[in-house]
């Protein structure tokens, strides 16, 4: 038989749904309730938090104390300010504080939101909104440029079949073949938008074997890929060939960067798995979560393209046509998930997301 939940706890339940960092206190800031995810945060059980007096988690507790006694007398209905957040066995952590009354006497909600998450969900809805953007203009664009293109080539094979000059013929294919460098283009940008999601169990460790062993055959030498796996990963629902490619277009940008280590023979890739938990990411929070990290010892992403490495036609390589990220953004999202980045002078960590039943 169930242990009941106390009345004065289960009013609270719901916060164990947000994504952000929840305490409901008395005006004396004794701790009545506190979320999972303020638990998560600060590494102690609810038991140890409950009953505790709550100013004594920040490094300054008279600023909270203070606020707890404005809001008992009514000198506001909600009052903000940044803070910082003790952790145990944690550097502190910057949280904006959001203390506001409730419609119970003597209750008084405090809500953190943690600056470092605050943030990356903004970089986060960038990405979304950037990629839906993407989306569109490489659709539209794509249909522009098929139709003029088509006409173009055959009106070269009509002229060059008027032509009895070799030297003019020259000129003729030269058009034709640009014409069908544009449309393998064309087709690449339209490719993830045309085929069919061909959902089925994946195992992502199958994935980062079969990429490992392709980019291992093209560079035999000189480079290293490290395994560094989480075998409790289990499998999920998605599309093996669309992940397969996304990966193989992150790693083998990778390999392209890490160019001069790869001649010196110290260049370096590490695919690391692991499991994230109560993660937010899109707007939406998860349970759990495939984190999978592409990590390189390479020059880092150029400082002039770091924003824009997932647009199209952007490319911090000589002839690279700026599409590998691109698709490799559209196919993570089409699994709900999407794709970081956090790059610097020796390391860069592509970051795969993607939701887990």
């Amino acid at each position: 038989m169930s242990t009941p939940v106390p009345i004065s706890a289960s009013r609270f339940q719901a916060f164990d749904l947000l994504a952000t960092l929840v305490a409901v206190v008395r005006s004396d800031g004794t701790v009545l309730f506190a979320n999972a995810a303020l638990e998560d945060t600060l590494g102690a059980s609810r038991r140890t938090i409950e009953g505790s007096a709550f100013p004594g988690f920040f490094t300054e507790p008279q600023v909270l104390a203070n606020a707890l006694g404005g809001a008992e007398s009514n000198a506001f209905a909600a009052l903000r300010y940044d803070a910082w957040l003790h952790r145990a066995g944690h550097d502190p952590i910057p949280v904006h504080v959001i203390v506001a009354q409730t419609e119970q006497h003597g209750e008084i909600i405090i809500e953190m939101l943690p600056q470092e998450q605050q943030a990356r969900q903004d970089r986060e809805e960038r990405l979304l909104d950037q990629a839906h953007a993407n989306k569109e203009l490489i659709r539209n664009l794509a249909h522009e440029i098929k139709n003029p293109l088509g006409g173009i080539r055959g009106a070269a094979q009509l002229l060059e079949l008027e032509i009895d000059s070799r030297e003019l013929t020259e000129y003729t294919q030269v058009i034709i073949r640009e014409a069908d460098r544009l449309q393998i283009l064309v087709d690449r940008l339209l490719a993830p938008h045309r085929k069919p999601h061909l959902v089925g169990d994946v195992n992502i460790h199958e994935v980062c074997e079969r990429v490992r062993a392709l980019v291992q055959a093209e560079f035999p030498r000189g480079l290293q890929v490290v395994q560094d796996y989480d075998t409790s990963i289990p499998e999920f629902r998605g599309d093996r060939e669309q992940l397969i490619q996304a990966l193989l277009n992150i790693v083998h940008n990778a390999a392209q960067a890490l160019a001069e280590r790869i001649r010196t023979g110290d260049a370096q890739i590490i695919l690391r798995t692991r499991i994230a938990r109560q993660v937010t990411f899109g707007k939406q929070r998860y349970r759990l979560a495939l984190e999978l990290h592409v990590i390189d010892n390479g020059p880092g992403v150029p400082d002039s393209i770091k924003d824009r490495i997932f647009f199209p036609l952007v490319s911090g390589r000589q002839g690279g046509s700026g599409l590998g990220l691109t698709l490799a953004q559209t196919f993570v999202q089409q699994h709900h998930g999407l794709i970081e980045c956090d790059s610097a002078a020796g390391r860069t960590d592509f970051k795969m997301l993607i939701p887990l039943p």
